[in-house]
This record gives structure tokens, sequence and C-alpha cells, in this order.
């Protein structure tokens, strides 16, 4: 197989299945990893592939950080779908955190508790919505409020999160990859988000398929540590597969 043909046939399962790993490529044809290594560095400089951790995929799987208005305008309905699902893993609980981010912001807006709850949030589109609710009592986290989010960071935030303990953390994400952990676009919220993770018992990752196999820039925490995830039917088995070998429970709204 001449180079032309390996860049035929890695480009064609791509086109099929969206990624490729390098040793099970390596496996299937015969040819080295370092060479399929070389060849993905050469499809990556044409702008035909992205390079990822052991493979290559299709779509970058390096986030880019956008607006929070531009964020909701994108898979608005698999996201109310995910909300309502995870609403439903809110029964006998007394209390919530709700982060930032579009998909965990729908839960705000569905929230309508029958009994007291308390939610603390750093968002402050989650506490315009949730402000005069009934059966809601709310705490909003201080700190530095970032433009793009629409969320507050930094210390005081996270020392007030030290004093506090929750039943459950509602948590939006940028990247979900197995590997690397849960990811988003900015240190100081991914610093905020961990200890967000370290104050709930239960920890609840919202996020739409095309989270997976993503990366942001800062690293949330490890997969192992989420509870569950709730997602659409985009996932693939193969994730859910993955996910479960680890202990994470995964819903998928709408089934």
């Amino acid at each position: 197989m001449n180079i032309s043909e390996r860049h035929q046939q890695i480009l064609r399962q791509l086109k099929e299945a969206g990624r490729i790993n390098i040793l099970e490529f390596s496996s299937r044809t015969g040819v080295s990893a370092v060479t399929i290594r070389k060849d993905l560095k050469a499809l990556e400089d044409m702008h035909l592939l992205f390079r990822t951790r052991g493979g290559a995929s299709l779509v970058n799987p390096y986030t880019t950080e956008r607006s929070i208005h531009e964020k909701a305008l994108i898979h608005a309905e698999q996201k109310q779908q995910i909300a309502k699902a995870a609403l439903s893993l809110l029964a006998g609980q007394e209390s919530v955190l709700i982060g930032s981010g579009t998909t965990v912001f729908e839960v705000a807006r569905q929230l309508y508790p029958s009994r007291p709850l308390t939610v603390i949030t750093p968002a402050a589109k989650v506490t315009l919505e949730l402000s005069n609710r009934l059966n809601v009592e709310l705490i909003q986290l201080g700190g530095a409020v970032r433009p793009k989010s629409a969320a507050v960071v930094g210390p005081v935030a996270e020392m007030a999160l030290q004093m506090m303990s929750c039943n459950v953390l509602f948590l939006g994400v940028d990247g979900i990859d197995i590997e690397f952990g849960l990811s988003t676009t900015n240190f100081n919220e991914a610093s905020l988000s961990a200890k967000m993770v370290e104050a709930a018992e239960q920890v609840i990752v919202l996020a739409d398929s095309s989270k997976f196999n993503r990366r942001g820039l800062a690293k949330i925490c490890n997969v192992e540590q989420v509870d569950c995830i709730i997602t659409d039917a985009g996932i693939s088995e193969k994730t859910q597969k993955k996910l479960q070998e680890i202990g994470v429970r995964v819903m998928v709204a709408g089934k």
C-alpha cells in the first residue's frame, strides 16, 4: 500500500466513522503505527483532519469559546430534552448546584419544585430566572463576572463553595474526553467547576452529544468523578460502553 492509497483509506474511514484509531488501523492494514502517525500529520497539514490522542477526527477536538448567546442557539431542542431528563433526578433532593452554560440553564427554566429546594449557582442568568420562583431558596455565588458566560469566577466563589455541601450538581462542560476528562475553555471557570464537583454528593453532567471526544483548554476533573452523564441520541454506542465500564451512568434524553 503506497502513501496515496493509505491517505485515501484513512480519509475513507474518517468519512464513514468520523474518527480513526491508530492502533486499530495499524492492526487491520499491517502498516506500522509510526507510518500512520506521519500520514495523519501530513493530512492535518492539508487541513483534511484533526489529530487527536491515539488517532484523528473530522471534528476539531479542541473546543473554542463562544458567548452564551451564541451557544443558546446550538442544539436547542436537545438541550431542552436533556434538562427535562435531569429534573427527573431531582425528586427528593434538598439542594442543587446549577453551573453555568446554556444546557444547565434549561434546568432553571423548567424548574418548578413542589417542595422547598435550595439552589446554589454562579450563573447570573440562573439567578434572574429563579429569583422569584416558588419553593426556591436561592444562593448566588459572588465574584468577578465573565461576560462570555455571564457567570462569576474567582477565589470569592471558590472559598464560599468550600463551606458548602449539596446533594446534586448539574454541570455544563465544553468537552468530554474519556482520557483527558471534563473540560472547558477558560481556566477560571474550570477551577470553579472543580470546586463545585468537590462540594456535591452527586455529579451529573449535562451535555449534548457534540461535546464528546472534544477537549477544552482547561481540565475540570476526571470522567471517573462523574456519577451520571445526560446526553442525546447522538452519542455512540462505543462511547456509552466505555463510560459504563468506568462506572459512569449514561442517560439518553428522549428515550
